[in-house]
């Protein structure tokens, strides 16, 4: 019995050391990482980060002139408005390293005269540890208004981890098992 006890208990260690994943960066616009006014009226940032999955620890990346643009994080109605008045946080270094660091919506603007108009913008939901482990994201045709926070659809690729939660009740079982 206990033979066959340790690999379950190997693959479960292996299962719970891989929910232990490191933080990303992410660069806003993907691979060509431009904060900057879209190119066309049908190009989104939110609709851009629709493709990722941000969770808490990530690091969002801006890059942009220095000089000649900002990145504001701001309250949901500041992003409605594009009100630059009373950001958050306002980031002139050209290279804005944002950490991620609760669950729940971000809200970016460019602080740039007239841009956020213009649709330089991004609303991004971060996911909770347990909402990774168990349940996907609700469908943005769901939730997306419009103006509202993109939410990243659930990962469908074999790279999908297990929770935390789980891996530790399968370890002990396994551990148990053995012994």
């Amino acid at each position: 019995m206990a033979s066959s006890s340790l690999p379950m208990a190997i693959l479960f260690s292996f299962i719970f050391l891989s929910s232990l994943a490191a933080a990303n960066e992410v660069t806003v616009g993907g691979k060509s990482g431009d904060w900057k006014i879209p190119p066309s009226s049908s190009y989104s940032f939110t609709e851009w980060a629709q493709k990722a999955r941000f969770k808490v620890g990530d690091f969002i990346v801006f890059r942009y002139e220095a000089g000649k643009d900002s990145v504001l994080q701001v309250a949901q109605e500041a992003y409605k408005s594009c009100n630059t008045m009373n950001p958050l946080a306002n980031y002139t270094d050209g290279e804005t390293k944002v950490k991620l660091d609760r669950s729940g919506p971000f809200y970016f603007i460019s602080g740039a005269d007239g841009h956020c108009e213009k649709g330089q913008k991004l609303s991004l939901v971060v996911i909770s540890p347990r909402h990774v482990a168990f349940s996907p994201a609700p469908s943005p045709t769901l939730v997306d208004f419009g103006e509202g926070p993109a939410l990243a659809p659930a990962p469908t690729s074999g790279s999908a981890r297990l929770g935390g939660g789980f891996a530790v009740f399968g370890l002990v079982l396994g551990l148990w098992a053995w012994f």
